[in-house]
């Protein structure tokens, strides 16, 4: 496995209440879409997919005053790339506490890039049955795709050279909330 790479702060393009903001139109929007949410769940990606999952189906509560059930899915063993990744993938569990047979299932994630995360996080989940549909929501995407993937729901969409990579910090694991795009600091560079 490579050694870390040294980024470089680029911009800062959300902070907190910027991401607030959007978490709270992209819940608006899956309301207006799914205009029935009895039927509908939210399927967080691991990791920051699950904070995500878990702010969206908060904001959909304090709009509908309903409870949406909320799902981890661990993806690690349905990547293309999992070779490559690490020696030893650390896998962790999937943890779904409804059946996803017939439901509407928006699958979340922080960044959307090439699409071979949620190809991946499509086959884990079509592993579990067959749902009645299966949207996308992610707090940005970044463009790049690799794969005819398309998101339903969009916080931000953030044109980015295939250099730069975006960062999205959530302050349940990162301790911040904010979204910087970063670039790699080439060897020798002065600052």
């Amino acid at each position: 496995m490579k050694g870390k790479q040294e980024l470089r702060e680029k911009a800062k393009v959300m902070d907190a209440e910027g991401m607030r903001r959007a978490i709270t139109r992209m819940a608006h929007e899956i309301l207006e879409r799914n205009k029935k949410v009895e039927n509908l769940a939210l399927v967080g990606i691991r990791l920051r997919g699950i904070y995500l999952a878990q702010r969206l189906a908060r904001a959909i509560e304090s709009i509908e005053g309903i409870k949406v059930p909320v799902g981890i899915l661990d993806i690690t063993l349905y990547r293309d790339d999992l070779t490559s990744k690490a020696d030893r993938p650390i896998v962790h569990m999937t943890e779904i506490p409804f059946p996803v047979e017939g439901k509407h299932i928006v699958l979340v994630d922080d960044v959307l890039f090439t699409g071979r995360t949620v190809r991946a996080a499509l086959d884990a989940l079509m592993d579990l049955g067959r749902p009645a549909t299966i949207q996308l929501a992610v707090l940005v995407d970044r463009g790049h795709r690799e794969l005819p993937i398309r998101p339903d729901y969009v916080g931000k969409n953030l044109p980015t050279s295939r250099r730069e990579l975006v960062t999205v910090r959530m302050g349940e694991c990162d301790g911040v909330d904010e979204v910087v795009i970063e670039e790699p600091v080439e060897e020798g560079a002065q600052e």
